[in-house]
């Protein structure tokens, strides 16, 4: 039996996920911003708070960058159509007894991207990433109860604990708490 291809109308776009150098990220910069005032706006506790300014999300991106150039952080952008809407980094420990961690840092996918598989397809990318680096154990906080921590939990991260009243909802109405999650990677 042949398969018959979907419609063109029903066909989910194409998610690809890059992994940025300095210079591609310096060239996204202001996309890369972009996609941070997005998930603050959207509610996202990823250590800002509502309003953020394009330069402040911008400036914060351009720190990241020097990380990168100092190779101890790595940085996946997902596209769609040619359209960044989505990142996640990978951020190397430096301890002589921890060369075999990493932490996971921002992940972040555009609200007008969510449900399309842009994070799961994100966090297959990094682990990748991290084991072609000798990363074998990773580790990420997110907001309890978040869309983030349920695919975590799908992915099989392990969940290790909540700290109660951790960081503020990016519009300030109130303490949240936070889940800490880590990955053993084969």
């Amino acid at each position: 039996m042949t398969a018959v291809p979907e419609p063109a109308a029903r066909r989910r776009p194409e998610v690809v996920i890059r992994r940025l150098d300095a210079l591609s990220a310096r060239r996204h910069l202001d996309d890369l911003a972009d996609l941070l005032v997005d998930s603050v706006e959207g509610g996202a506790s990823v250590s800002f708070v509502a309003p953020l300014a394009h330069y402040e999300a911008r400036d914060w991106f351009a720190g990241v960058l020097n990380e990168m150039d100092l190779g101890r952080r790595v940085v996946l952008a997902a596209f769609l159509e040619d359209r960044l809407v989505g990142c996640v980094q990978l951020v190397l420990s430096w301890q002589s007894n921890a060369t075999h961690r990493a932490e996971v840092q921002k992940m972040l996918v555009h609200r007008s991207a969510r449900r399309l598989g842009v994070g799961a397809r994100l966090m297959k990318q990094l682990e990748t990433e991290a084991r072609a680096l000798g990363r074998t154990l990773l580790i990420l906080d997110t907001e309890t109860g978040s869309d983030a921590e349920h695919l975590y939990a799908h992915m099989g991260w392990v969940k290790v604990g909540v700290i109660p009243d951790y960081a503020m909802r990016p519009d300030r109405s109130r303490l949240r708490p936070t889940s800490l999650w880590y990955r053993q990677l084969d």
